[in-house]
């Protein structure tokens, strides 16, 4: 599939204010599975400085600065992305990962995971994993797709524009979250058998009828063999070609696409945003 996306986001403030330092992750990611054709950023009011940076986890993001006093900021995203991948299946596990948990991760490879394998579990989350363990026999690709099909037909969708993502156990307890909630529960219940999980910020194509469009969460299992593949628990599957990631990350704030404060005595900020994505 080929996406022509255009995302603008405004900031409002009730007065002139001194903005910080911001990070903007809004580059789509390119690799085997998409590929980043055209991309451009606009930033109004001009800043002093705008620098390209390589991040730790691998995701390309803008450092961007001001020197000026401003009543608003416009950050304005043009990005063609082609996605490839069809079938999210095509793959072929290593024979010890086929089963859970996974306990025998080579040291070269348990060395650069440990980030995606944080062990902090609500006994709530500890309960789900075990249930969808049980009922896939233990096998690890069924396993996903129970733990992904438990979440969708369990929790109720709610958006929620700003915030971070609630604790898993809070989510799962009530039953009802947004989709960065929903992929919170998904990577802490993998977490709990030994699969590394991260989570993911970007978009979906969702309904074409649908002129309102929202940014969209999920996960990525990183599955021995055949690398982080995608998880969308909020929609119940597995991520193909209708999603589009723009960053990746063991901490969901280190995903949010734009990261940044201002100072201003007394000075209140809104934010709306718009996002075209044509095919």
């Amino acid at each position: 599939m080929l996406y022509q996306i255009v995302h603008t986001t405004t900031y409002n403030y009730s007065q002139k204010v001194d903005l910080e330092p911001h990070t903007v992750r809004l580059r789509s990611r390119s690799d085997g599975s998409q590929i980043l054709r055209n991309f451009s950023i606009q930033v109004t009011p001009e800043p002093a400085g705008i620098s390209e940076v390589l991040d730790a986890e691998g995701n390309t993001i803008f450092k961007v600065w001001f020197q000026q006093q401003t009543d608003s900021l416009k950050i304005e995203v043009n990005s063609q992305v082609e996605t490839r991948c069809t079938n999210p299946f095509n793959y072929i596990l290593e024979p010890w990962a086929i089963q859970l948990p996974i306990t025998d991760y080579p040291v070269a490879v348990i060395s650069h995971l440990q980030p995606y394998l944080q062990r902090d579990f609500d006994q709530s989350i500890v309960q789900l994993a075990q249930e969808s363990w049980q009922a896939a026999g233990g096998n690890t690709a069924i396993f996903l797709n129970e733990l992904n099909q438990q979440i969708y037909q369990n929790c109720k969708y709610i958006t929620r524009e700003t915030g971070e993502p609630f604790p898993a156990g809070i989510t799962w307890n009530k039953k009802l979250g947004s989709c960065r909630d929903m992929a919170v529960v998904f990577i802490e219940a993998c977490r709990v058998f030994g699969l590394a999980a991260r989570f993911v910020s970007g978009y979906q194509e969702g309904d074409r009828d649908q002129t309102e469009r929202h940014l969209h969460a999920w996960a990525e299992v990183y599955l021995p063999g055949a690398g982080w593949r995608g998880y969308d628990p909020t929609q119940g599957l597995a991520v193909a070609d209708r999603h589009i990631v723009l960053a990746a990350s063991a901490i969901p704030r280190n995903a949010a696409p734009i990261s940044g404060s201002f100072r201003g005595f007394g000075a209140r900020s809104e934010i709306s945003y718009q996002l075209i994505i044509n095919y």
